[in-house]
């Protein structure tokens, strides 16, 4: 498939990790009316929606602390998960970002998972006081973070933590809390060198749809994880794809994908299941009628195919 068109049958190619299915959203963290970004939030849950996730840009003057927002949230909602979309690291420490992590989940009763980026928009970055990476820094500081991050959480270990990056240091860090579930580890990434990474280290790949030209990226980059995983020993089926998606409800179907009713959508997104192995849909956008329509009808509907479909 070359371009971003409607798929409503199966070709009988499967490509399908097998994941439960999560439904979210990708909320804007303005500040201008402070509350707007935990009301998206609360309506996301009250539509039946798994996941809220924002934005991490700690150089955005216009953007609320994304940090401080998803524990004001976790604080204003019961039982819906929460995750920066993807949470910056250069400006934001490896060891303390894994205490903040499996305190929030501690807190918040296991609903914390981790959207993880290593860094792009490098002006701003340099402006707030971060250092100037390229982009092959940027991957091997990426990964030592992650090395850090899951050696504090690594609670029971008795040794001393020591992760010697070039990027990121922990000399003998006292490990711990441990968070109160397996909080996953998801990369936003597109290149090929993150997607081995992910393969070999993370626990989720988390693109956004409008940064590829064609669905046949997800196949290309699913392949470079799965090669990944396998050289290290893992399953592949371990690693969990979600995505980030833009669209627009319409009373007529449409060609383009996500651009039509409800049930088109469900019909699209059981097929990005089915055949391109994507688990997870985090619709961006702040508009509370899309999110109850999504969350009501489009999530219901889709798990409902993917179901009939894996039984059969």
């Amino acid at each position: 498939m070359g371009s971003f068109y409607a798929v409503t049958a199966l070709s009988g190619i499967m490509t399908d990790y097998g994941h439960d299915l999560l439904f979210g959203t990708f909320i804007t963290p303005t500040n201008r009316v402070p509350q707007h970004a935990v009301q998206l939030a609360q309506a996301s849950e009250a539509a039946g929606l798994d996941l809220a996730t924002f934005q991490d840009h700690p150089y955005q003057p216009a953007f609320l602390d994304t940090w401080t927002l998803l524990s004001y949230v976790a604080a204003k909602t019961t039982h819906i998960r929460l995750s920066g979309n993807v949470i910056n690291l250069p400006l934001r420490g490896p060891a303390v970002l894994a205490r903040a992590v499996a305190s929030l989940d501690l807190l918040s009763g296991g609903r914390v998972e981790l959207g993880l980026g290593a860094g792009g928009f490098w002006d701003p970055i340099v402006a707030m006081g971060g250092k100037r990476l390229t982009a092959g820094e940027s991957v091997t500081a990426l990964e030592e973070g992650i090395d850090i991050i899951c050696g504090i959480w690594d609670a029971d270990n008795t040794e001393r933590l020591v992760v010697d990056g070039k990027h990121h240091k922990v000399v003998g860090a006292k490990r711990g809390p441990a968070p109160a579930h397996a909080v996953g580890i998801w990369l936003g990434a597109l290149k090929p060198r993150m997607l081995r990474l992910i393969g070999r280290k993370a626990d989720g790949w988390l693109p956004s749809m409008s940064y590829m030209k064609s669905l046949d990226e997800i196949t290309e980059s699913n392949a470079r994880i799965d090669d990944a995983a396998a050289t290290t020993g893992r399953d592949p089926s371990e690693i969990r794809r979600l995505v980030n998606i833009n669209g627009r409800f319409a009373a007529e179907t449409n060609p383009q994908l996500l651009m039509g009713p409800p049930a088109q959508w469900a019909e699209q997104l059981a097929v990005l299941t089915l055949e391109y192995g994507m688990s997870g849909f985090i619709l961006a956008g702040d508009d509370p009628n899309a999110i109850a329509v999504y969350g009501q009808e489009v999530a219901p509907a889709t798990r409902a195919l993917v179901a009939a479909e894996r039984g059969a």
